[in-house]
């Protein structure tokens, strides 16, 4: 997925309008094998798609349109393979068709360095859950952010209404670290967070600074080693929130103590923040490791492909 593309979506998936709008149609999508498009069209589409010119745009849309299902395996396998750029088209034209191939665009997010928490938690989502209605992930974590601005008093310090914060997603609404099934995989998908109310660390951070961030809360991800915390910095003395115990603060003598417990030997960059990027890449590794318990092997190897392209895409760019 293109820049413009991926800060469109960026834009599309943030704080859609409560009520909110039923899902557009789509196509109903059948498996067709590749072969149903002759050699020649397939050759013909292969050197049109990264053509920008409008006259070529509309004719190669409607052409797709015209075949309906049978576009789909072509567009896929090209959006999934080796060219970057002619797979960013490939995935432009079955976004158009509303047939996008979620794989494909989170890989597309993941090469496009446009990084974004909201976008990027719900697009990882998609991956498994291709129909998930993205405008009502955001409405409900709108929701929660409008109860939060009932309580606060203002005025109030970061802490004050992180206290609010507290109240409304752990008393009101209920959200725990899952401690029984904590390696279901379905603890780490925003969608189903948000829907079973429960999570890991790392997943349940990602909702504490989604709906923080609708307060204007300046909270960042801080990833510890084998766990997950939420850090405010802009006090005097940096402090933290631990959504997995629903919420507790903590000071930087107890988290040391607390991997000390752990048997991991405490650095100060231990409390760094962590960038979204690293938060979206350790999510997938979770998710390898969870899927892996659960003898998935092929979404393991799914989302193993995701930490790759990360790692790849980081060392392209921190090599150039």
């Amino acid at each position: 997925m293109s820049g413009q593309l991926a800060r469109a979506r960026k834009i599309s998936l943030r704080r859609a309008p409560f009520p909110v709008a039923p899902p557009p149609k789509t196509f109903s999508v059948r498996r067709v094998e590749i072969d149903t498009l002759g050699e020649a069209e397939r050759e013909a589409f292969l050197s049109l798609l990264d053509d920008t010119s409008p006259a070529v745009r509309r004719a190669l849309l409607a052409r797709f349109v015209q075949l309906g299902s049978a576009a789909v395996p072509f567009l896929q396998t090209v959006a999934r393979g080796p060219n970057r750029v002619v797979g960013r088209h490939a995935a432009w034209f079955l976004n158009e068709l509303n047939l996008a191939d979620p794989v494909a665009e989170f890989c597309g997010f993941i090469r496009s360095l446009n990084y974004e928490l909201e976008s990027g938690a719900l697009l990882l989502a998609r991956t498994v859950s291709p129909q998930l209605d993205t405008g009502a992930c955001c409405a409900q974590l709108d929701v929660m952010a409008e109860r939060c601005r009932e309580l606060i008093v203002e005025p109030s310090s970061t802490r004050e209404k992180c206290r609010v914060l507290n109240r409304v997603l752990f008393h009101e609404w209920g959200f725990h670290g899952n401690v029984e099934n904590y390696t279901d995989p379905r603890n780490s998908f925003i969608d189903q967070v948000l829907e079973r109310r429960t999570g890991i660390p790392l997943s349940l951070s990602v909702v504490y600074l989604l709906v923080a961030g609708r307060l204007g809360l300046e909270l960042e991800p801080v990833g510890l080693p084998g766990h997950f915390l939420v850090g405010c910095f802009t006090d005097d003395l940096p402090f933290f929130i631990d959504p997995f115990d629903r919420g507790v603060f903590r000071d930087a003598a107890e988290i040391f103590d607390l991997l000390r417990a752990n048997n991991v030997a405490p650095k100060l960059t231990d409390l760094a923040p962590t960038p979204v990027r690293e938060v979206l890449c350790r999510s997938c590794r979770n998710l390898v490791n969870h899927y892996t318990a659960a003898g998935e092997s092929e979404r393991a190897r799914l989302f193993a492909r995701f930490v790759e392209e990360f790692e790849a895409t980081y060392a392209k760019h921190a090599a150039g």
